[in-house]
This record gives C-alpha cells, structure tokens and sequence, in this order.
C-alpha cells in the first residue's frame, strides 16, 4: 500500500509540476504580449506599414481593414475602447479619415497622434474631384500611391513609435531603413514598366479618383467618373464626357478598385465596348489570398495591371 501511495504522489506530483509550468509559460507569454506597445491605424495601408516599421515590439489594431471603404467607415463601441488601450493613433491626414479625431475625441484618447502625410507635397483636387462631404479638403489625400511619400510615411510612423517606446527607437530606424531601400527598388521598377508604354498612350479609367499621385510618379493620365471620394456621386454630364473621351480617344484600360460599387463602371464598359481589367487596389489593401494583402504587393499588383491595360490602347 506504502508503494501504492507513493507511486500515486509521484505522479500527482509531475502532473502538478507539468500544469504549473504550463501556467508560468502561458503567464510568461501574455505578459509578453502586454509589453508590445499598441497602436491603432486608421485604415489597412497603414496598418501593414505600423506592422513593417514596429516588427515585433508592436501589435496593431487595424480600424478599417481589407477591402473595407474608409470613405463610409462609422466607428462602432469597440473601436473607441481599442483605440483607448493604444498608445499611438496612426492616421493618414489630408482630409482622408475625418472620421478619425472625431473617434479619438468621442473616446477620450490621450494617447499620441502620427500624421503619416506630414511633410508630403499634396496634389491639389480639381472642383468635381473633391470630397462630396468632405468639400473643405483641397488637397488629394491618397498620397501613398506614390512610393516617394511612403518613405515618408514610414519615417513618420518610426519617429512616432520612438516617441512612445524611445527603448525601441533604434529597432524602429532600422526597420524603417530596411523598408526605404524596398520602396525605392519599387519606384525604380515601376518607372520602368511604365516607361516601356508611349506616353499617348498612358490613359487610364478608374471607379474613383484615387490615383493622382501615381498619375504624375509615372506620368499616366487617370480619369474617372466619381471624385476623390466614393461618396461623392457622379453627374451624368461627367460619365457622358468620360465616354465621348474614350470613345474619341480609344481607351481600353478601364479598371474598377476593391473598396468601389462596380455597376458604375461595368455599365460604362458595356457602353463603349471595352472589357474591365482586373480589379486594382486603391485604398485598401486585400485579404491575405489575393495580391494586394501588403503595400509592396498592392502597388507591384497595380502597375503590372495597369500596364497591361495600357498596352491595348
């Protein structure tokens, strides 16, 4: 009996050492996750670009996510409690997402802000391309089509992160340093895809005007029946002119974006004969399986479509 018992407490005993060790992994864990400084960004471009930047001292609270419009995004409750737990609120700014401060002031937010556009040279919308409700913003805000702007993007979003972990700042320099390089190779690439298309022939239609930026990076003219946003409704004297254009100038590159209603555009294709390309990424990225789930992969995406659709003009 003596030996039975101490057989049952021996292994009682390593039952007890295996559950108490999963618990001290398991404690050792979470306290690891609860060290990562949070940070919330308003839509899925920046929320990849805070994740490349922060690597793993961050974790990333994402309010509009993939395929997601942020021109009609209403917050619900539970973002302005994520966005409570965070310590930098990372927006793009130029009028995009003035959903956002009123997010932030609704919430009582404290924490610090990252305006990810500062100090980008802002294009400045034409009268019927800007936002319907949003008409006091004169400036194009998509400035992340353009790979230039995104460097400065990522050296804001790294100073931004410095200034609330200042123990990571030298990871977040490197990382945004890394990612300079990868940004540059991808404007040199695109340069020269797009410089391989005669310029009277880079013209291009799209749901929304959202490529502005990209348009003058790579000297290609984009024209489009909505304005800068998806909001805003377009006249039937603007999508009659569109189609004169087309017809007039035989465009063929006509593409509707993830986040864009397509009716518009497929019955506008319908109307001048011209097949829709594939669908382009404009401001959101795409779920993990498509090819726009990253910035890098968007933009690479982006540019081999529109080429594509540009050689048939």
């Amino acid at each position: 009996m003596k030996k039975l018992a101490y057989k049952l407490n021996t292994s009682m005993l390593r039952q007890l050492l295996i559950s108490v060790i999963a618990l001290i992994t398991l404690f050792g864990s979470t306290v690891h996750a609860d060290n990562k400084v949070v940070v919330t960004a308003s839509f899925s471009i920046l929320g990849d670009l805070v994740k490349v930047v922060g690597g793993d001292r961050v974790s990333v609270v994402t309010l509009v996510g993939p395929d997601e419009d942020a021109h009609v995004f209403e917050a619900r409750p539970s973002d302005a409690k994520n966005l409570l737990k965070s310590k930098l609120f990372v927006i793009n700014g130029l009028g995009f997402e003035p959903w956002a401060t009123k997010l932030a002031k609704s919430a009582g937010y404290k924490g610090k802000y990252v305006i990810a556009t500062t100090g980008v040279r802002g294009i400045k919308m034409s009268a019927e391309s800007e936002h319907a409700e949003d008409a006091h913003s004169e400036v194009d805000p998509h400035a992340w089509q353009n790979p230039e702007n995104v460097v400065l993007y990522v050296r804001n979003i790294a100073a931004g992160l410095a200034m609330v972990d200042p123990a990571g700042a030298s990871t977040y320099l490197a990382n945004a340093k890394a990612y300079v390089i990868q940004l540059q190779a991808l404007n040199t690439w695109a340069k020269e895809k797009t410089g391989s298309i005669p310029l009277d022939k880079r013209k291009v239609i799209t749901s929304h005007d959202a490529f502005a930026y990209l348009g003058e990076a790579y000297q290609i003219k984009f024209l489009a029946p909505q304005g800068g946003s998806t909001e805003s409704a377009p006249s039937a004297k603007g999508v009659a002119l569109i189609i004169k254009q087309i017809q007039r100038e035989k465009i063929k590159a006509i593409f509707v974006e993830n986040m864009s209603d397509p009716k518009l555009i497929v019955q506008l294709s319908k109307d001048v004969g011209v097949t829709v390309g594939a669908k382009l990424y404009a401001d959101a990225l795409s779920s993990t399986e498509k090819p726009g789930a990253t910035y890098l992969k968007m933009m690479r995406h982006n540019v081999t479509q529109l080429v594509a659709g540009m050689e048939l003009n």
